[in-house]
């Protein structure tokens, strides 16, 4: 198991809008795609208080070009994105990082 772990940084008051896609959109197109996710973190105290972090669980790199490119392409995903950016954009940036558990991680 690969873990990607992914941070938003959205433009300023746009956090909630982001909360919101996730939370009626992204996990269900998430499901019928197969992805998993496996946390969500909104920052209490660091840089930035405009930011989500999540985590996604993987089999392989082989299996998340998969899955993502087919949830990026669905129309219902292109649809629900534009919809909640129809008052302007959301994120100020995007990172991600591909993370492999140690042996002696809690997480596997």
């Amino acid at each position: 198991m690969i873990y990607e772990m992914r941070v938003y940084r959205c433009l300023p008051n746009r956090l909630p809008a982001l909360l919101n896609r996730f939370a009626k959109v992204t996990l269900n197109l998430w499901d019928k795609h197969g992805i998993k996710q496996a946390g969500f973190f909104t920052t209490l105290i660091g840089e930035s208080n405009h930011e989500l972090t999540y985590f996604l669980a993987w089999e392989s790199l082989a299996d998340r070009e998969k899955k993502w490119n087919g949830f990026m392409a669905d129309p219902a995903w292109i649809s629900a994105r534009a919809e909640s950016e129809k008052d302007g954009p959301i994120l100020q940036n995007i990172s991600n990082q591909f993370l492999q558990p140690t042996a002696f991680s809690a997480v596997k």
